[in-house]
């Protein structure tokens, strides 16, 4: 298995997977929406996507992060956006790699953490990011506002 960051070339296929993933969180399938998407996420370099290709040179995981500044600690940190491995490489210590390849972009920016949000729902992901060093911040109220 690579881990690499997500190229142009990539593009057709990242988004194949983003789709998947938004598909898991109950969103209608839209690859051309989510080609269009990350394509201006790549272009204008506002996020950070790393993916996992297997021996066959085929994409089978990404994580997506956005870049984020804490006022109160006056550092910039990541928001681990979207993580997502095709249900085969699942198991097989994929997202853990593509976790730790997360880390790596938070020492190497010198930001001060990175946080996620997952739902209740998502079982697997509420057991593998506890294993891979993330806590459950329990002290917050999480809101939120919808324009669209």
């Amino acid at each position: 298995m690579t881990y690499r960051n997500a190229v142009e070339n990539d593009l057709k296929s990242v988004a194949v997977l983003f789709d998947a993933y938004r598909v898991f969180y109950n969103k209608e399938t839209d690859v051309k929406s989510a080609v269009t998407f990350l394509s201006e996420r790549l272009k204008h370099r506002d996020s950070e996507i790393f993916v996992a290709e297997n021996e066959k040179g085929q994409l089978v995981g990404f994580v997506q992060l956005y870049p984020l500044f804490s006022s109160t600690r006056m550092e910039k940190l990541w928001l681990l956006n979207d993580l997502f491995v095709t249900p085969d490489f699942r198991g097989k210590g994929v997202s853990v790699k593509l976790i730790e390849i997360a880390k790596n972009l938070v020492r190497e920016t010198h930001a001060c953490g990175m946080f996620l949000e997952t739902s209740k729902s998502n079982i697997v992901g509420n057991k593998l990011y506890p294993k891979t060093g993330f806590k459950l911040n329990e002290d917050s109220n999480y809101y939120e506002w919808n324009n669209c």
